[in-house]
């Protein structure tokens, strides 16, 4: 298998929601956003995926969140804005611009904190390699 990864970041304010009811103050991060590609075989060029496409790809989904309050931002609907599940979004849209060779979004909120979302069979999620 081979497998490449590239990074992004933004920065940007959010406040979790607790189960017991409880909200934390809003407060900003500078989130890292890392995407793996894998393909057990390379394409004809040697690759698993051209870096640059794949970069230009994570900067257009992670620069809509740099600046902004997620708990307010559209593209989260009213979701709690876990690494969580700013993982699995970052996930959905990398996967819905055709990047079919993606595996797995790391997202790092604060250094030690890291939120993976991976699904967990890609060959039933339509991916080919």
């Amino acid at each position: 298998m081979f497998t490449i990864s590239i990074e992004a970041g933004f920065s940007a304010v959010h406040r979790v929601r607790y189960l017991n009811g409880m909200v934390e103050d809003p407060h900003r991060h500078d989130w890292r956003v890392r995407a793996f590609f894998s393909k057990s075989q390379l394409d004809d060029a040697g690759m698993v995926i051209d870096f640059g496409e794949a970069q230009a790809a994570l900067r257009s989904a992670v620069g809509p969140f740099d600046g902004t309050d997620l708990n307010a931002h559209p593209a989260l609907r009213g979701a709690n804005p876990t690494a969580e599940v700013v993982a699995k979004h970052i996930y959905d849209g990398l996967f819905a611009a055709g990047l079919s060779s993606l595996r797995r979004v790391e997202v790092t909120e604060a250094p030690g904190c890291v939120a993976i979302f991976e699904p967990l069979h890609p060959a039933a999620a339509g991916r080919s390699e």
